[in-house]
This record gives structure tokens, C-alpha cells and sequence, in this order.
């Protein structure tokens, strides 16, 4: 059974930092593109960013400058490094993972994605 967990979520103060992790499970996602996504009560889920299976990235031009996504593939897990948050990035964040290898666009749409997280709520307070 395939998982993918993440971790990192709280509380912060504006201009304050969090570092969400993904780690999965049940397969390896080497080779496959992995994302993170959010999303508020009400909304429809919107993308942050998206890192491909070489390695190459994609942000929301709202978190671009701010927030960083990485992978580690020994460890089968992905991460988002989130700076100089604000009260507007208040979400539930949830980790995606592609079931299709060495894509050749980081996709920026829920539905390209196969395996989501039960996701992390982040709340920042201004």
C-alpha cells in the first residue's frame, strides 16, 4: 500500500519559517515527479511547487523567492522549506506523488498527480 505522510506543520509567527517533510511509502517515487499542494476550507486545492524526477523545480509565483521544495530519494521523501511566511499562506499542505516516471513537465494540476498525503495543517498568525 502506497503512503505518503507528511510531517512539519504548526503554528508561526509572521516572517517565521517551517519545513514540511513527505516521506513515502509502499513504493519508490525515484523517477517520478512529487509536489506539494494547499489548501483552505472552501477553496480548491492550489499548487505550491512541484520538483521533478531530475531534480528541476516549480513554484506558485505567490511563494517564488520564499518557499523551497526538495527530494532525497535514498530516503524516498520530499520537503518543503517555507521562509518569510505570511498569514495568507495559512493552509492544510498536502505532499503529492506522480504514479508515471521521468515525466517531462513538472504538472502544476491535482490531476496529474496519483498518491496524496492526508496532509499538514499550517497556520500563521500576523
Amino acid at each position: 500500500q502506497v503512503q505518503l505522510v507528511e510531517s512539519g506543520g504548526g503554528l508561526v509567527q509572521a516572517g517565521g519559517s517551517l519545513r514540511l517533510s513527505c516521506a513515502a511509502s509502499g513504493r519508490t517515487f525515484v523517477g517520478s515527479n512529487m509536489g506539494w499542494f494547499r489548501q483552505v476550507p472552501g477553496m480548491e486545492r492550489e499548487f505550491v511547487a512541484g520538483i521533478s524526477w531530475s531534480g528541476s523545480t516549480k513554484y506558485a509565483s505567490s511563494v517564488k523567492g520564499r518557499f523551497t521544495i526538495s527530494r532525497d530519494d535514498v530516503k524516498n521523501m520530499a520537503f518543503l522549506q517555507m521562509n518569510s511566511l505570511m498569514p495568507g499562506d495559512t493552509a492544510v499542505y498536502f505532499c503529492a506523488a506522480e504514479h508515471d516516471m521521468f515525466a517531462r513537465v513538472i504538472d502544476a494540476t491535482t490531476t496529474a498527480y496519483n498518491y496524496w498525503g492526508q496532509g499538514t495543517q499550517v497556520t500563521v498568525s500576523s
